[in-house]
């Protein structure tokens, strides 16, 4: 039997946002900018570029008005997190014209992460969506604790497809949906994500895997099967969860391009410049890079 699978996808680079907010020294900025346009310079077409959190909480992302500044490219997507109403005003500030937005399904995690429930989440996060909307930007929404939540356990499918359809509602353009600590199996990505393609058929649906139990290329495979034709991945596999125990950090990118390859299935991403691109941040990183496919190709290794 012949499987039906999409000739081409779309990858959504996060190293340089969800990656490197994790990391425990500061890289300076020089390198992060070269670190992006290189991986732009890759035929990557839609990326993270940084986040407009508080400095306090997350040093890394300090220079996020720098990184906007130096590394927008309008010949791409370049997507900015903002995590509340604070972010929103610095956003508007800026040419940037794609903004990222978050909430986790699970309670207790957006207890920890933010200090406040989903539901009092989304009461600041919906109107923020609908006044952007209405300015004409690009709207990510990333639902976090998709599958499993390092605190209450695995999470209901429905509960997942609920806050999706609120964020839908309040005119998101795009649902990165998120194996936030790695636990989903490829039977769980599979059921998740054929259920989101038939309930917003008409949406950008995108798969966002971390790779702590190294189940991150089989889950985006049966994510492949269910029409997920986005992946959300990280150079160098860069990234992580402070929440759950062991996490490793996204699936990376140049794994997953490859993989794809492989199958035929087209990426327009030249690997060797993502592998230039990880050798320019990979003396700053505080942990050894775990990608299969950069440690058989880099130079460096």
């Amino acid at each position: 039997m012949t499987l039906l699978l999409p000739k081409k996808v779309t990858i959504i680079e996060v190293g340089p946002r969800d990656g490197l907010q994790n990391e425990k020294n500061f890289i300076p900025t020089a390198v992060k900018i070269d670190f992006i346009t290189r991986l732009q310079e890759s035929g990557l077409q839609e990326m993270e570029l940084t986040s407009f959190v508080s400095p306090k909480w997350v040093p890394q992302m300090s220079d996020a008005t720098d990184i906007i500044s130096s590394c927008l490219n309008m010949k791409t997507r370049n997507i900015v997190l903002i995590p509340n109403r604070k972010g929103m005003e610095r956003i508007l500030l800026t040419p940037c014209r794609a903004v990222a937005v978050f909430v986790g399904v699970s309670d207790e995690f957006n207890k920890r992460n933010i200090n406040k429930t989903t539901a009092d989440s989304m009461k600041e996060v919906l109107p923020a969506i609908i006044a952007l909307k209405g300015k004409g930007y690009f709207v990510r929404a990333c639902i976090s604790t998709a599958f499993y939540c390092p605190y209450k356990g695995k999470i209901a499918e429905a509960d997942t497809i609920k806050l999706c359809q609120q964020f839908i509602n309040a005119g998101a353009d795009e649902l990165s949906v998120a194996d936030t600590i790695g636990m989903a199996s490829p039977n769980e990505s599979f059921s998740l994500f054929s259920k989101l393609r038939e309930r917003f058929p008409h949406h950008m649906i995108t798969a966002h895997f971390h790779d702590t139990r190294k189940m991150g290329l089989a889950n985006i495979y049966a994510a492949l099967e269910a029409g997920i034709i986005r992946f959300d991945t990280s150079a160098a596999g860069l990234g992580g969860c402070p929440f759950a125990k062991g996490a490793t950090g996204n699936v990376a990118t140049e794994d997953v391009v490859y993989m794809l390859s492989r199958m035929g299935i087209e990426t327009g991403v030249d690997l060797e410049k993502i592998v230039s691109a990880i050798d320019v941040i990979r003396p700053h990183l505080s942990r050894p890079i775990e990608s299969a496919f950069y440690r058989l190709h880099s130079s460096t290794e």
